[in-house]
């Protein structure tokens, strides 16, 4: 058993690790974390990487509150933002015609906690692969042995030792390649070719 956080458009690192998982339980009785990517992606624009973040209420209290119970601001227009932001970095891209028709309703549907959105995001990304993963949630906080707990991949200021190879990128030839970025720009460039990157 393999512990992951639901996260946004997830990294890379957190995918590898899923598709080589036997099985996937992800937490969904942690406390929020700010600055991880339960609420964020990085993507490659012509700028080089680029931030997406989900904006969230915070609690009144200074108590703590669980990524579960997480609503997200709809004041902004975040979810348009960031869909120009992917169509404006991706559609020159291998693969964005292939995936965006299915892509579109999650920046179209009104979500109220960050936790769906979380798990739509997840769900687009095994059917654009093809993956049959089954997956559980926690019902209480999880204690388990550290080389099946991946939690920390959700944390964007932690640096993964769980990398795939280089591929082509879309900005490379000014930027350089930018590890771990969002699963949507290997999918983008890589389509079903993906899951080979990931399983390596």
């Amino acid at each position: 058993m393999a512990v992951f956080i639901p996260t946004y458009f997830s990294p890379i690192s957190q995918y590898r690790a899923i598709v080589n998982a036997e099985i996937v339980l992800f937490e969904i009785e942690d406390n929020f974390q700010k600055q991880s990517y339960r609420n964020r992606c990085y993507i490659f624009n012509t700028n080089g990487k680029q931030l997406l973040n989900i904006p969230v209420k915070h609690p009144v209290t200074s108590g703590r509150k669980k990524t579960k119970d997480t609503i997200i601001e709809n004041a902004t227009n975040w979810q348009d933002q960031h869909f120009k932001s992917l169509k404006t970095a991706y559609r020159n891209s291998p693969f964005f015609e292939f995936y965006i028709d299915d892509l579109t309703p999650i920046f179209e549907k009104k979500y109220k906690f960050l936790q769906d959105l979380n798990f739509d995001t997840f769900d687009f990304i095994t059917d654009a692969l093809q993956l049959e993963i089954d997956y559980k949630k926690s019902e209480s906080y999880i204690e388990l042995e550290e080389k099946f707990d991946f939690r920390n991949l959700a944390d964007a200021k932690f640096t993964p030792n769980i990398l795939t190879n280089n591929y082509i990128q879309m900005f490379d030839d000014k930027h350089g390649f930018i590890p771990n970025l969002s699963i949507l720009d290997l999918l983008f460039m890589e389509g079903p070719n993906t899951i080979s990157f990931l399983e390596n």
